[in-house]
């Protein structure tokens, strides 16, 4: 399968993951408020389905954010001591994009499987109608980007 698109490629990309976070939108909304009023831009965004009345929410910030990021996380946990926190800092974000995509089946797959043949270490997806995000580790970058490359003219 080849794509019609274009790779995007993002470096130095923080991602922090909230495990056994309240599953409330409420409390969802209320933690980006806080990054929000830090000034702090948020990019990809996953939330695990609930669990009960928890789940797991995980997102991304620049790197130059990462410092805020831990003053917000060390406020979180205060407020809520069960939180458990992961930040993971050093990471490339590849965005694959392409309107070819919507109403295309497999495309998602043949992205999966060009990341796969390399064994890259995928830390996070999001996807829309027409574009597919992986966080990937800056180690995997170059093979991951080479391996889309195949498939995207």
């Amino acid at each position: 399968m080849k794509l019609n698109g274009k790779i995007s490629v993002t470096e130095d990309v923080t991602l922090i993951s909230l495990h056994d976070s309240p599953a409330n939108i409420d409390v969802i909304s209320g933690i980006f408020e806080k990054i929000s009023q830090a000034g702090i831009d948020v990019d990809m965004i996953s939330q695990t389905p609930p669990n009960g009345a928890h789940s797991s929410l995980s997102f991304t910030v620049g790197g130059d954010d990462f410092g805020g990021i831990l003053e917000i996380a060390a406020e979180l946990r205060k407020i809520n001591p069960d939180l458990k926190i992961s930040v993971s800092s050093g990471n490339c974000k590849i965005a694959v994009y392409s309107g070819e995509m919507n109403g295309t089946p497999g495309i998602a797959a043949a992205v999966f499987s060009a990341a796969s043949s390399v064994n890259a270490d995928i830390r996070m997806i999001t996807t829309s109608e027409v574009d597919i995000s992986m966080l990937v580790v800056k180690a995997d970058l170059e093979n991951v980007v080479n391996a889309i490359k195949a498939i995207v003219n």
